[in-house]
């Protein structure tokens, strides 16, 4: 079967990013056409395939979108299954793989940068919110209250009013205490200095599998986009 990413070739290509500290990034390119960017952040295990359908939306859309492999996943240095062996301090120096992208996506034309994330992803796409007061906006899919030592509570807390951010989680993402995502992400919310909205699922899962089980959410977090 032909993806819709192979269908779409001419207006996508890989390239290779290099990080403050040195690690070499693989990521996927979607040209746009407007001065609006997204830079979609995956959760772990996955790869910056997993976004490839909502890349192509928001490219469809006008949109400069990158994907990445978060150093350890995928075709980036220490990928494909290096992170399994990722100190805290290593997952957390991804904050970088974030810096470097975001640049890229400055200079290919993109005045106004976006970020969506899910899991680990989110809260990498919260801690650059939060950092750069330039990013208007974020979507968080399944943000956890601390992921490798990327604590988002603070975070929330110091958002800049001008700023806006989507809190997603559901309801059946329970964690071995038995604490929901549900729960975390209100606590975000209600935390939340920023311009912020949320959105609770039912059954939606965790991180991306929330865009597979509802893909007509897609269309909402365009809505959201457009509006900021």
């Amino acid at each position: 079967m032909i993806s819709q990413l192979t269908v779409k070739q001419e207006s996508v290509r890989s390239i290779k990013l290099k990080t403050a500290d040195g690690v070499e990034i693989v990521g996927d390119y979607f040209s746009g056409v407007t001065d609006r960017g997204v830079l979609l952040l995956h959760m772990m295990p996955e790869t910056r395939e997993s976004w490839d359908e909502f890349a192509l939306m928001l490219q469809e859309h006008g949109y400069h979108v990158l994907t990445i492999d978060l150093r350890g996943h995928g075709e980036s240095e220490k990928g494909p299954d290096g992170y399994k062996r990722f100190s805290d301090q290593d997952h957390q120096s991804s904050r970088l793989d974030v810096d470097a992208a975001v640049d890229f996506l400055t200079a290919s034309g993109a005045k106004h940068v976006f970020l969506i994330g899910a899991s680990i992803g989110a809260n990498l796409a919260l801690q650059h919110l939060c950092s750069h007061t330039e990013i208007p906006a974020a979507v968080l899919f399944s943000p956890g209250l601390d992921y490798k030592g990327i604590e988002t509570l603070p975070l929330v807390k110091k958002l800049n009013p001008r700023q806006a951010a989507f809190f997603v989680g559901s309801r059946d993402d329970i964690r071995k205490d038995g604490w929901s995502n549900a729960e975390m992400v209100e606590e975000l919310y209600k935390n939340c200095s920023g311009e912020c909205d949320i959105k609770i699922f039912d059954d939606a899962g965790h991180g991306i599998t929330i865009l597979k089980r509802y893909p007509s959410f897609a269309e909402e977090i365009m809505e959201w986009l457009e509006g900021r």
